[in-house]
This record gives structure tokens, sequence and C-alpha cells, in this order.
């Protein structure tokens, strides 16, 4: 395989995030991308492949589907496996790790089908096998169709690689910038989050604004794999990731989180500074009664709050959400809210004027859903 080949792009997407990821994909100039099951699929270059990596900020990770046969059983697949151009992919000196899954098909033992791929690979290639690899071959069985793709992207990318400190349940970088797209926000409009734990939604708003490509201060299993052009890769980083944000709008800082734990601001505050948008936020510790909009236009107030499934008992959480909304009405007009819950009875507690709420995401174990308002009168 050469840049100039192209295959299927797959796109995994936290479940129920799928068309904000496709919105996002569509507009950083990826070609026709459509939501299928699991996330956004394009077809695409390896180069198309390391740009989605560094620019894309809804994406969990970027899969390669570099080939795929009808296989009904392992004698087929081991042999089938075996004429697959491995070097195209994998390079022979470095560990591999496979995984299999099989879904109504004749094939249908994971475990015997990750052996004879397997195998194909280090007898054909040489390439060892290894369960704690980076490089991951993935391998879907299903109708008896067998589809093998890379994982270019090695951890999560919700793992931006400035993080350190996290609050109790944090929210991830990838749910938070498509939560803050489905509000519609573009880069321009000020951001608030009153329970701001570890800062990841005020962080995401001011990287967007600032033009931090989410990528750009980690590395990927693609710079593993026989594909990867080094040189190509230095440009295009050159090109699109900037390590120096554009400064901060004369008026002073535009995402603001507030929280009452005097910890979570201090843990803002040096993941912001990590993360290089230090300018552009700024953290006060404060009750969620004793909020207030900072200066300039309106723009989005965004807030993950505790509901009772994830931390402790459900009761206090009442009044948390009803002085939240109590201040929001008071001082907020003209600002759109978007609430992040498991629970529509807490969002409805805030008095807010709620639109429908959004589809069911999948948060650690718990489904959630995105409350909005229009603008506040």
């Amino acid at each position: 395989m050469s840049d100039a080949d192209t295959f299927e792009i797959f796109l995994t997407a936290t479940p129920g995030l799928e068309r904000p990821l496709a919105d996002e994909a569509r507009e950083a100039g990826f070609p026709d991308p459509q939501i299928v099951p699991g996330g956004v699929s394009f077809t695409g270059t390896w180069p198309d492949a390391w740009r989605a990596n560094l620019v894309l900020r809804g994406a969990t990770r970027v899969l390669v589907r570099f080939a795929s046969f009808m296989a009904f059983h392992l004698a087929q697949l081991d042999k089938r496996a075996r004429k697959l151009d491995w070097a195209a992919v994998l390079r022979a000196e470095l560990p591999v790790k496979v995984e299999v899954t099989s879904r109504k098909s004749k094939i249908y033992h994971a475990g015997a089908a990750t052996q004879r791929i397997e195998r194909a690979i280090t007898e054909t290639l040489g390439a060892p096998i290894s369960a704690e690899a980076g490089i991951v071959v993935k391998v879907r069985i299903e109708d008896n169709r067998v589809t093998f793709s890379i994982d270019t992207s090695g951890p999560s990318l919700h793992k931006r690689g400035h993080k350190q400190a996290v609050g109790k349940a944090p929210m991830r970088e990838t749910m938070a910038a498509m939560f803050l797209r489905e509000m519609g926000f573009d880069g321009t409009q000020p951001v608030l989050d009153p329970m701001c734990g570890s800062g990841t939604f005020v962080i995401e708003a001011a990287e967007r604004a600032a033009g931090l490509a989410p990528g750009r201060a980690r590395g990927f299993a693609f710079e593993e794999l026989a594909s990867f052009d080094a040189e190509n890769w230095t440009e295009m980083k050159a090109e699109l990731a900037p390590s120096e944000p554009r400064s901060p709008t004369p008026a002073g800082p535009q995402f603001h989180g507030s929280d009452r734990d005097a910890g979570a601001i201090r843990m803002s505050g040096e993941n912001a500074e990590r993360a290089g948008v230090a300018g552009w936020t700024a953290f006060r510790c404060c009750a969620v009664s004793d909020i207030a909009p900072p200066e300039g236009p309106p723009g989005i107030v965004i807030v993950n709050p505790p509901y009772g499934a994830r931390i402790g008992n459900r009761k206090p959480l009442y009044a948390a959400h009803n002085a939240l909304g109590q201040a929001l009405l008071e001082r907020f007009s003209g600002w759109r809210v978007g609430i992040v819950t498991s629970d529509a009875g807490l969002a409805k507690s805030t008095g807010l004027p709620l639109l429908p709420p959004g589809p069911v995401v999948a948060h650690g174990g718990l489904k959630v859903r995105l409350h909005r308002t229009d603008p506040l009168p």
C-alpha cells in the first residue's frame, strides 16, 4: 500500500454521538463521511488517517480497514490470511496483537481464528505476537466476511496528552467536544461550566478557539506502521498543529469554570496551563448559587453535574440543581444552557425551560443525555 491507495477509514464514536462526529469530519474536509453502526466511515488514504487522529476532537480511535475476504472455515481463513500483503501494513521487527470478534458466521470460535491469523503473520512476515503490543490488528468476522483493520491511534484519542489531574467522575474530552458541538459551539461563543471538575469542557472549548489540534501533544500507533512517512507527518503537524495558540481576545478569558471544590479549581488551572490555554481560561471557586456571567455577550453554559447513580446520594442533588437553575434564570439572560445527566428528574428540577433531550449517550456504564435550552429570557 502506498500513500495514494484508498481504503475505508472508520472513526469510532462514543455511542450516541455519531452524528456530531460525522458533522465534525465533514467540516474538517474528509470526503463524504457516513454514519454507520458504532461510528463514522469515509474513504481515504494513510495521510487522511494520520490527519483524522491529529485534528478530530470527537473520534475515540481511527481504524484503517485494509483487507476483506469471505471465509467459511478455519483452513480457508488460514490460506487467505497468508496471501495478504502484511508487509505493506506491519513492520516485521515490531510485535503485534490480534483481536478477533465473530458473529453469525461458520467460523464461530474467535480464539481459534485468532491463532490462525497470528500464525499467518508470524510465518509470512516474521513479526512477533504479543498481548502487550501497541500495534493492534482488529478482525471482524460477520456473515462469513472477514474484515481486517489496523488501529492507527493507540491509546484512546480522549487522552490528549496534557491532562494529569482528573476529578471523581471525569467527562472524556471526546464526549465534551461533541456535547459542545451539539450546543452549537463553533469556537466564537463564551463558555461557562459552573461545576467544572478538572476543567474538561472549558479546556476543550478554549483549545478549539485557540486553533490547537487535539492530537498535537501525543504519539500515535500509526507512527510504528510500515506505511508511515515521518517527513510527511512532520510537515502535516507543522501545518495543522501549531504548538502555540492564537492569542486570546483583548477582552480577556472567554472560557470560564467554577466549582465549590478548591482542589478542582487548582486542578483545572494546572490542566489549562499544560494544554497551553491558560490565557483563554479563568477558574474560580464558588458555589453554583453564586455564579455570575462574565463580561461580554451571552454564550453557552454547559455542565456535567453529579447524578446520584454516579456520586453519593441523590437527595442533596435536587437542591444543587434547583440552585443552579435559579442562578441561571436570574442572571444569565440570553445564554443557552446544556446539562448532561442520566437523570431527567434532576434536569427538570433546575426549573429551566428545557427542550426535548438529545439521544442517549453511553458514559462509563451509564446512559446520559444532553438537556438543552433556547436562549434564556
